[in-house]
């Protein structure tokens, strides 16, 4: 590469490297990434997701690197070898404590590390959503073994369910002691460790890399993305983005994800 300046590039995965549609993976985003690397360019995948939830087939694409967990656990390519960069887990007490209020407001909890994932199975889950990821979980022959009770346990990060909204409020008097909370949307809630985000994850990389802001960029499609957009010299939203308030806070808005969106977005900002 001789005429263009080194630029790092940071990619969701659902909705963003996914077609919205489906979940799949386009072949011209495969492609594109692909041809932005050979051009000199780092890629990163940037994700909510835990490592234990990054499937193969996106590792697959070919990156540079992952920052999974929302800013927790982040993992560079380099000279062929895997490395893990950072890692951050919780206490198995703060893990306890969430378990224990959870259950008292009969909420659907999901416990992710780098290494499981983890319902509470003590007690039935009563969400549409709960029970739809726990199928999926199921249909990818996750091990989702472990007892949140037992003394080891821990975890990086959570989500739930609620079905009374009422009960939030109360649930949250515990979790912001240690957690942000992320509005998904509905009754679904992210939380992710305080201090950490896809944001931190960045700056994190760029610091590793010693590459200049100005050169970052990142790629979302939702609330837990905001982080990383406003953080980011540019930031892109794909046309599917929900809610749509979103697009007034990034400096370009591209096609939707099953639209060629990745594509797009590098082929504007020059990186193929």
């Amino acid at each position: 590469m001789t005429t263009m300046k080194r630029k790092i590039a940071f990619f969701d995965i659902d909705g963003t490297l996914t077609s919205e549609l489906d979940g799949s993976i386009l072949p011209s985003t495969k492609n594109a990434i692909k041809k932005a690397r050979d051009n000199g360019h780092i890629m990163f995948i940037n994700t909510g997701r835990c490592m234990q939830n990054v499937e193969e087939r996106f590792l697959e694409i070919g990156f540079d690197g992952i920052i999974s967990g929302c800013g927790t656990n982040i993992y560079c390519n380099e000279n062929g070898d895997c490395k893990e960069l950072l890692y951050v887990s919780q206490t198995h007490a703060i893990t306890s404590e969430i378990l224990k209020h959870a259950r008292k407001f009969k909420l659907d909890l999901l416990f992710e590390s780098k290494n499981y994932v983890c319902f509470d199975t003590k007690t039935p889950l009563l969400t549409e959503g709960g029970i739809r990821q726990y199928n999926a979980f199921l249909s990818r022959n996750y091990d989702m073994s472990q007892n949140p009770e037992e003394e080891h346990f821990t975890c990086d990060k959570f989500v739930i369910w609620f079905t009374d909204i009422e009960d939030l409020p109360a649930f949250r008097q515990v979790s912001d002691q240690y957690f942000e909370c992320i509005d998904r949307g509905g009754n679904f809630r992210e939380f992710v460790p305080i201090g950490y985000s896809k944001a931190t994850g960045i700056q994190f990389v760029l610091n590793h890399y010693q590459i200049a802001h100005e050169n970052s960029y990142s790629f979302g499609d939702s609330n837990n993305d905001l982080p990383m957009l406003n953080y980011t010299n540019y930031s892109i939203a794909m046309g599917n983005t929900v809610p749509a308030t979103l697009f007034d806070q990034v400096t370009y808005v591209s096609a939707k994800s099953s639209e060629n969106g990745i594509l797009q977005a590098l082929e504007h900002y020059e990186f193929i």
